[in-house]
């Protein structure tokens, strides 16, 4: 009897670490909802390297302005075993204005790992040199010029128009899908201005192909010389940012949500992330837990109102 109870024992805490130590125990799938080689897949693909114990695999979900690859993981099994890696038009403009089937109680924030500011970049021959000269020059012609954005109902589209609005000017937005679209479109002087992330910008700005004179962020930024932030024009608390973060499916098991974050923190705060970001004229910050959160629902109630006022509501 003693044996058998001595037995039983052994096997149960045997039991305890093998049941601890299961997860992972396939391959994760990290879906991206957008199409290979855009900053947020770069992004993806170099977190990938993660202390999980299992492959993960990058599943590339395009389509909808990120809503059907965010879809997917909402759909998966709240097992860990589904991740996805998405830039913020998604969850927070969305639900708004591109009749996402979702809501902010649909899934769970993980981390995010940093933001780019939008920024507006006008022709070389555009007739102004700093950004109060083209919001003067905008103002003395109205409905004269166009801007390029990275996709109607979007977070760039909405905040930027915030902007507009407040500022009284009158332009005619331009939607593409990505800066993928719309940056040959500026280059092809299709457009007057170029509307979309800094990192979207950049082989512009490094070929003095375009004049990048405001940005989104409240502060200027040394990848884009010659712009200026919104607190030169006194709007810093209309500062708005493409950021790239992880969710997961809600009502994941505390312990398997803990785990995942840990180690994609650690691979965020790896030296070469931290290059990659730079590189791409991002900024590294890592946000989890309820300071996150709030930041999404912040934003989420924002960018409605402005949907609200544009009549955009889906």
């Amino acid at each position: 009897m003693l044996l058998r109870r001595f037995l039983a024992l052994a096997l149960s805490l045997a039991a305890l670490p093998a049941v601890a130590q299961s997860f992972p125990d396939r391959p994760i799938r990290l879906i991206v909802p957008v199409g290979p080689g855009g900053g947020t897949d770069v992004f993806a693909r170099k977190l990938i390297g993660g202390s999980l114990g299992q492959p993960i695999i990058v599943d590339n979900r395009a389509g909808g302005s990120g809503t059907i690859g965010t879809q997917a993981v909402i759909d998966a099994r709240p097992d860990g075993h589904t991740l996805g890696f998405v830039w913020n038009t998604p969850l927070t403009a969305a639900p708004h204005t591109l009749g996402a089937r979702y809501t902010l109680d649909s899934y769970t924030p993980v981390m995010r790992v940093g933001y780019s500011p939008f920024v507006i970049c006008a022709q070389p021959d555009f007739p102004a040199t700093n950004l109060q000269e083209m919001i003067a020059n905008i103002r003395a012609n109205p409905g004269r010029y166009t801007w390029g954005n990275e996709g109607m109902g979007g977070v760039m589209h909405l905040g930027v128009e915030r902007i507009w609005r407040h500022l009284g000017l009158d332009l005619t937005a331009v939607p593409f899908q990505g800066a993928g679209q719309t940056l040959p479109a500026f280059l092809g002087r299709h457009i007057t201005f170029y509307g979309g992330s800094l990192t979207g910008a950049m082989p512009a700005v490094r070929a003095d192909t375009a004049k990048c004179l405001m940005l989104t962020t409240a502060e200027a930024s040394p990848a884009a010389p010659g712009s200026a932030g919104l607190s030169s024009i006194g709007l810093s608390e209309m500062e708005v940012t493409i950021w790239w973060g992880l969710i997961a499916p809600r009502d994941m098991p505390a312990d398997r949500l803990e785990r995942i974050r840990d180690a994609f923190v650690t691979a965020a705060r790896q030296p070469q992330f931290a290059e990659l970001m730079a590189s791409q004229a991002a900024v590294m910050r890592i946000d989890t837990g309820e300071e996150l959160s709030r930041s999404i629902r912040a934003e989420h109630e924002a960018l409605g109102t402005i949907a609200r006022e544009l009549n955009l509501l889906k």
